[in-house]
């Protein structure tokens, strides 16, 4: 089985945010793929196989498999470009998300995702506690999104990730105006193994409709504040959110 690491959302290696990806004949069985997740210790490791002309895509966590993953994506559609399709500028998948578009120009991959809703949600004590701040507001999809005051305060953020990890969602981000970008963000998921994400394609499903909303602005440009930092380029589309980015590939191997 061969398998690629690639670092998503930047154009350098040892930033933004590493996938692993194994492009296959036919999947292995869920135990196999997840004890391959959890022997990577990524993020994410993706699988994916060719059926008729799209592709089937699988997200796995180190604890378990999860219903999308923008960042492995990314990850995956670089590989396919460059080892597989090599003559093809689009590519169609399907995952637990339905079906949708990842397309390529130049050193740029675009994903065309469902968009999340931002279901407002009051704010508790347990929320504050959890984060150590007082957020201005807070949503719900899948993830939790929480508005805060200004980019230092998320850069600064020290959260309680055992108690993120009791919040219902799948993942928590916070998020503010940037200065330099449009926004900034970071996103926690300690329920899947991450107490923090590097860069997060899916929760900008949710964080980019918030901004393109707020600053009245069709695409917006995102940055990520973990450590190895990432940048996202977004535009909302009615329904739709297209992110692009980058991707750096890291290494190449054989599973034996």
């Amino acid at each position: 089985m061969k398998q690629y690491i690639v670092d998503a959302f930047t154009d350098k290696i040892f930033s933004g945010n590493p996938a692993a990806v194994c492009v296959l004949d036919n999947f292995p069985s869920e135990e196999i793929m997840q004890s391959i997740a959890a022997e990577n210790n990524l993020s994410e490791t993706a699988f994916v196989i060719k059926e008729n002309n799209r592709y089937h895509i699988r997200w796995f966590t180190s604890k378990s498999e999860i219903d999308f993953c923008g960042h492995a994506t990314l990850a995956t559609a670089f590989v396919l470009f460059n080892y597989q399709e090599q003559d093809s500028d689009t590519l169609n998948f399907y995952g637990q998300i339905g079906e949708f578009t990842v397309c390529r120009s130049d050193d740029m991959i675009r994903m065309e995702f469902p968009a999340y809703k931002l279901e407002h949600i009051e704010i508790t004590d347990t929320m504050i506690e959890a984060l150590g701040t007082i957020p201005l507001a807070a949503y719900k999809d899948r993830d939790i999104l929480f508005i805060l005051r200004n980019e230092d305060e998320v850069r600064d953020l020290q959260p309680d990730m055992e108690l993120i990890s009791k919040l219902d969602g799948a993942c928590v981000a916070v998020t503010a105006k940037g200065s330099e970008y449009d926004c900034i963000s970071r996103i926690f998921a300690p329920k899947y193994g991450m107490n923090e994400d590097p860069v997060t394609g899916s929760t900008h499903c949710m964080i980019a409709p918030y901004w393109c909303k707020r600053l009245n602005k069709p695409n917006i440009t995102a940055f990520q504040a973990s450590k190895r930092t990432g940048i996202l380029y977004c535009e909302c589309a009615g329904d739709m959110v297209i992110i692009s980015g980058k991707a750096a590939l890291f290494s190449v191997s054989d599973i034996l």
